[in-house]
């Protein structure tokens, strides 16, 4: 894989070589002009399935774009739309002479409306809502159409500031009924003692309505403090992503800042002080301590603190944050580690300090493989959970999913685990390699992965390791958010009949395979700054029986049912996605240590169609997809209140489903209970991780599986010793 992109990499630097590509190619060197040369560039030639930008290309973009710009139809008029019409067969054209006219008639148009709607929706919030009116409101809102005048724009903020208001208001509501019926004294009334009053409980209606509508104004004004920190940069990467996006849904530009994210999400780790933070109007606030990281071990970083300035060691002067984009003020604190960051804070309590933090490499724990062991029947199983495949791209040999595994099944083995679930729920893929490794760590060699790539002969990723690190019972838990590398790891064993999978009715599908570049490396003398980066599917893969799992997924041998049974979030949901196809397998040996491998499947099957949590669940996942599905909604607050009350009322009969709770007890290894007993944290982190596994009726199922197969595998085993 890695020496495929190689290839590919190096094929259009000889390409854009020969074509003298530099940051001079334009009588006006245009960052943007740039942009949309390299990308069309880069997937006319190395897109797996290149699209011919014409007409019909063009119509597609412009209706995204707009869609994207402008989802609630609450900015643009028709008279814009209109306007903006005369480019919408005429995109492909501009797009081939890196033409921005349509970009820039609509960037600036779209700044217009946005200063023209905060005046709309201050005015309408600064007057009561009328809830006794009867009105009904859709939030279809790709039914809508444009509004032709101010008056229809005023009314259909109107509309949607109400929506808003009318849940806001009934919260209010709702507590301080709550609050009277629990004995909660109303202000001004003395309790027996003369205590002072407890709550606010004799408000009015209008001065909870009043409430209300500030509650939507505060939440207005943060969404529009982001937008307002929105450069002209960003407004461009969803222009040319709207472009990308009619490729297929996983190709994807990466603006610099949007790169640095996705490289710190795929390895679990980045050089800074460990600490996230947040922007509520001109503040830069502290809104979470990484556990482990410098600001955790420094202990002098608070949640909650606002950040004011920050000065680098070196320097004399501090640079002032306050009223800084989010994203430049995290550029000043992120640093090289080693190097110390001094930042001016004003502490909760509201005293002002400085504080200085070396910077270290910070890790996301939550991003990494974590064990438990688990005793069921007087055996004890083992539990590894794996959020995504991470891998650090620039240097495989660091800290990875397959190294981290293995290490992990290694420590269950030597507590005398006699089975062995790997959870993939909600893993949403990664890295093609660490999926290759992970597998040979479960079968003697052969075969994973079949990959192809337009005019290129397939290529079969193959575990040459012949050495196994467990070979006792598996099972593997998906649902429908598996993506990716977690269908290939899940397909490649259900091939080999090594693990069960458990799951959804199937996975996302996924079938792709995407490689990121770095544009900056195809330009030479660049002085217009960091381009970012292009996400572009590359190849599509196979299993080793020859069947893609795009689209299709992978068919899980037990199907339970979950919250998202019945919700369209799968590949084939997406818009543009790639085809499903077949190719022929490949040679590979079916694992021959069980016994009775479909007896097992057989059992669980039997199990699952006999519980009762199960099929509340389902009748659950049922009655979430009428809710999501609903489209009017009553503006009339006795109607409206009836209609949650139902709501709520239906819903109680699901409240069962949190109690659920199995007699099953985790633990945790004993490397990471010397480590919780400095890192109080991470002892709270999988505390939370255990009770959750305890109330699982998935992994319980899992279990009983793993129990099966134990049996099967000491029936195969006797069978063999009265051979022998």
């Amino acid at each position: 894989m890695k020496g495929n992109y190689k290839f590919l990499l190096l094929a259009l630097l000889i390409a854009f070589a020969s074509c003298s590509f530099t940051n001079k190619t334009f009588d006006d060197p245009d960052k943007d002009k740039l942009l949309i040369q390299l990308i069309t560039y880069v997937l006319d030639n190395g897109h797996f399935d290149p699209q011919d930008i014409d007409d019909d290309f063009s119509e597609h973009v412009f209706e995204d774009y707009l869609n994207q710009l402008d989802p609630f139809k609450r900015y643009f008029y028709a008279s814009d739309i209109e306007e903006f019409g005369a480019f919408k067969n005429e995109l492909d054209d501009q797009i081939k002479a890196y033409n921005l006219s349509f970009f820039n008639l609509t960037h600036e148009r779209l700044l217009q409306r946005i200063e023209e709607s905060k005046k709309i929706y201050a005015e309408i919030l600064d007057k009561p809502f009328d809830f006794t009116r009867q009105e009904t409101y859709s939030a279809d809102y790709e039914k809508l159409e444009y509004v032709k005048s101010k008056r229809e724009m005023k009314e259909r903020w109107r509309q949607q500031l109400k929506f808003s208001t009318i849940a806001n208001y009934d919260d209010a509501v709702s507590q301080r009924d709550s609050d009277l019926s629990n004995g909660v004294l109303p202000e001004g009334v003395l309790s027996a003692q003369n205590e002072k009053p407890k709550s606010n409980g004799d408000k009015s209606l209008a001065e909870l309505e009043k409430e209300a509508r500030d509650v939507t104004k505060r939440s207005l004004d943060e969404l529009y403090d982001f937008i307002d920190d929105r450069q002209r940069k960003d407004w461009f990467a969803v222009y040319v992503n709207a472009i990308v996006e009619e490729f297929d849904p996983h190709t994807f530009y990466f603006a610099p800042e949007d790169k640095d994210r996705f490289d710190v999400a795929m390895s679990g780790n980045f050089e800074g002080i460990g600490a996230r933070l947040q922007k509520r109007m001109d503040a830069i606030m502290v809104n979470e301590i990484i556990s482990g990281g410098p600001a955790w071990r420094a202990n002098e970083l608070e949640v909650g603190d606002q950040i004011l300035k920050v000065r680098q060691e070196k320097e004399e002067e501090a640079t002032n944050v306050v009223g800084m984009r989010l994203d430049d003020a995290i550029k000043l604190i992120k640093g090289p580690k080693g190097t110390t960051v001094v930042l001016t804070l004003k502490k909760v309590d509201g005293t002002i300090e400085d504080i200085s933090i070396t910077r270290d490499i910070v890790e996301l724990e939550e991003t990494y493989a974590k064990s438990s062991t688990v005793i069921k029947d007087d055996k004890t199983f083992g539990v590894i959970n794996l959020p995504k495949f991470y891998v650090d791209f620039e240097n495989y040999n660091k800290r990875n999913a397959a190294s981290d595994i293995k290490q992990e099944i290694i420590r269950l083995k030597q507590e005398g685990i006699e089975g062995l679930v790997l959870d993939l729920r909600n893993n949403g893929g990664g890295s093609l390699q660490t999926v290759v490794d992970i597998a040979g760590l479960f079968i003697e060699d052969g075969p994973i992965v079949q990959v192809r790539e337009t005019g290129q002969p397939k290529e079969v990723l193959k575990d040459k390791d012949k050495s196994i690190v467990w070979d006792g019972p598996l099972v593997i838990m998906v649902n429908e958010l598996s993506a990716s590398a977690s269908e290939i790891l899940a397909a490649a064993m259900q091939d080999y009949k090594r693990a069960i999978v458990i799951g959804s009715k199937q996975t996302y599908g996924k079938g792709t395979v995407q490689n990121v570049l770095d544009l900056n490396r195809l330009v030479r003398n660049n002085s217009n700054g960091d381009l970012g980066a292009l996400k572009f599917t590359t190849q599509k893969f196979y299993r080793v029986n020859g069947g893609s799992t795009q689209l299709e997924g992978v068919k899980s041998d037990v199907i339970v049912p979950d919250r998202y049974s019945y919700i369209d979030i799968g590949e084939k949901d997406q818009e543009n996605p790639l085809p499903w196809d077949k190719i022929d397998a490949v040679d590979y040996e079916l694992w021959g240590n069980y016994f009775d491998y479909d007896t097992t499947i057989q059992r669980s099957k039997a199990r699952m169609a006999a519980n009762e949590q199960l099929k509340l669940i389902d009748d659950n996942a049922r009655w979430v997809k009428k809710i999501r599905d609903r489209e009017m909604y009553s503006l009339n607050y006795d109607e409206y209140k009836k209609q949650m009350e139902l709501n709520e009322e239906e819903a109680k009969r699901f409240e069962k489903l949190s109690e659920y709770k199995t007699n099953l007890t985790f633990n945790s290894l004993p490397y990471e209970i010397e480590l919780m007993a400095q890192d109080s944290v991470l002892k709270e982190k999988r505390d939370r991780w255990h009770q959750s596994l305890a109330k699982d009726v998935y992994v319980e199922e899992a279990l009983n599986v793993l129990n099966d197969l134990k049996m099967t595998y000491a029936i195969k085993n006797k069978v063999a010793n009265v051979k022998n």
